[in-house]
């Protein structure tokens, strides 16, 4: 609980800084699952280039048109269940869970061959 009061600290002090490096940390997490867990790559065929570019996109807003209308659906549901049936303090966190498995299948989606 400790490294979470202390993102909640620099979410505070840092919003906008904060916010960046999440989603970049979470868009390169999503990659690292698609890799192992997804496609089962393995730690000696996983393409740490493609997780760098993954990560460095999710620190801007990007978005595959493929894609965008799986976006439409999911979202919605899940803002609608988090304001009403979340509390306060965990609805951060409850996106973020929902956000590394939305990377996770934004990037598997990506590197389809």
């Amino acid at each position: 609980m400790a490294l979470w009061r202390a993102y909640q600290r620099a979410l505070a002090a840092h919003p906008w800084k904060v916010q960046v490096l999440t989603a970049g940390s979470l868009m390169g997490l999503g990659d690292i699952i698609s890799q192992q867990l997804v496609e089962r790559r393995g730690l000696q065929e996983h393409q740490r280039g493609r997780t760098l570019t993954m990560a460095l996109l999710g620190c801007g807003f990007v978005d595959y048109p493929d894609a965008l209308i799986t976006n439409y659906y999911l979202w919605p549901a899940v803002q609608l269940a988090n304001f009403y049936l979340v509390p306060l303090h965990y609805r951060l966190a409850v996106v973020q869970c929902v956000a590394v498995i939305w990377n996770s299948y934004l990037s598997w989606k990506a590197h389809q061959l």
